[in-house]
């Protein structure tokens, strides 16, 4: 094998492909990065058994092969050389030569066979929409998804489409975050569910432009691909009976206000100051005629703010863990939100003043006699 190619753009392909490469294998393959040779163009590939990256870029070809490199190294190495254009060649006892400027570096490749095969996943039917719309969903679910192992479904995302319409749902048993979009194209008649890894969604997120480039998903029963530019991400899907996030609405709120999430989350951030990891102890919310009293009380102090608020009917007062309630305000896309309660032991929902754009529900926390 024998290439030459741009510096920068090797660089960035190695960039977005470390992030499926295992940092410590059993499978010393899955350490590397898999480069293929064609004729005009290069691919790298990380893999880590979980989920696959791979980055296609042109190259000048001399000659076509493929083989592994250490990708830690690797990386290294074109990101400290200085130089526009590198060559890199193997010999036929994977001696890899990598040269830029007036910097060379030998060192041993390994053959491309002891390289796991990818999933194959078929790319004849799927969802397309713009990467910056999917990448904002991504973002504004992530942090609701679950970290427990016991219920391994949740530590995901679940991707479902219905008449139209893209939703994805996260939930970790404390809160619940739905986004959804309509999108063009999508088949009315087709119903989907799959749940994708919370880790690809991370990497996914890092890596997909923010623009109106087109990314197209591809699910299959075990694996999804997501395809967009010259990149190709394929990823183990969880399997599992997922929440029926439906019924975990309640469905009976009869009390709504029309508040500005700004003004809200500034000041749940301000009586958040004296809480810590160490020191942690709920938001105490009073919704109170037309005022929403914030207080905390921890072995620091006590913290008070209050704003004003549509003309509350019943006098409730809430906790939060401050940082849920923060996670699902600054998830909401507008700066004007319907927020939904009954009593001080049920969920706070989250919506939008018109459609269902988005939907967000946080838990109260039981405050303790001593602290009302």
């Amino acid at each position: 094998m024998h290439i030459i190619c741009d510096k920068q753009v090797l660089n960035d392909a190695l960039s977005i492909c470390l992030h499926a490469v295992s940092g410590k294998s059993m499978i010393e393959a899955l350490e590397g990065v898999l480069i293929t040779a064609g004729a005009k163009t290069v691919t790298i590939t990380g893999y880590d058994m979980q989920m696959s990256i791979e980055k296609s870029f042109e190259c000048q070809s001399i000659e076509t092969g493929s083989c592994i490199i250490n990708a830690r190294i690797f990386f290294d190495i074109i990101r400290k050389m200085r130089g526009d254009e590198v060559d890199i060649s193997v010999d036929h006892d994977l001696n890899a030569v990598i040269s830029c400027g007036r910097s060379v570096f030998n060192i041993k490749a390994e053959d491309a066979s002891e390289f796991p095969s990818l999933p194959e996943v078929s790319s004849k039917s799927g969802i397309t929409l713009p990467s910056n719309t999917l990448r904002s969903m991504i973002n504004d679910t992530i942090f609701a998804i679950s970290t427990n192992e016991n219920k391994p479904v949740h530590m995901g995302t679940l991707f479902e489409t219905e008449n139209g319409v893209l939703s994805l749902i996260s939930v970790d048993g404390y809160r619940l975050a739905v986004r959804k979009e309509e999108i063009k194209g999508l088949d009315t008649s087709k119903t989907a569910g799959f749940v994708v890894p919370g880790t690809t969604l991370r990497e996914l997120s890092r890596i997909m432009p923010d623009s109106d480039e087109e990314v197209t998903i591809y699910p299959e029963k075990r694996h999804g691909m997501f395809s967009f530019g010259s990149v190709t991400v394929i990823t183990r899907l969880l399997e599992g009976e997922f929440l029926n996030y439906r019924t975990a609405v309640p469905g009976d709120m009869p009390i709504c206000l029309q508040i500005n999430k700004n003004e809200l989350q500034e000041a749940v951030e301000r009586v958040s100051l004296i809480i810590s990891e160490r020191l942690r102890n709920p938001v105490r919310c009073l919704f109170d005629g037309d005022n929403l009293n914030l207080s905390c009380i921890t072995a620091l102090g006590k913290s008070f703010d209050s704003i004003p608020i549509p003309f509350c009917p019943e006098k409730i007062e809430i906790g939060f863990n401050n940082k849920y309630l923060l996670d699902a305000l600054k998830a909401c896309p507008d700066g004007e939100v319907k927020l939904y309660l009954k009593s001080a032991l049920s969920p706070c929902v989250l919506r939008p003043l018109e459609g269902e754009s988005f939907l967000y529900l946080v838990l109260p926390v039981r405050l303790k006699a001593e602290e009302v």
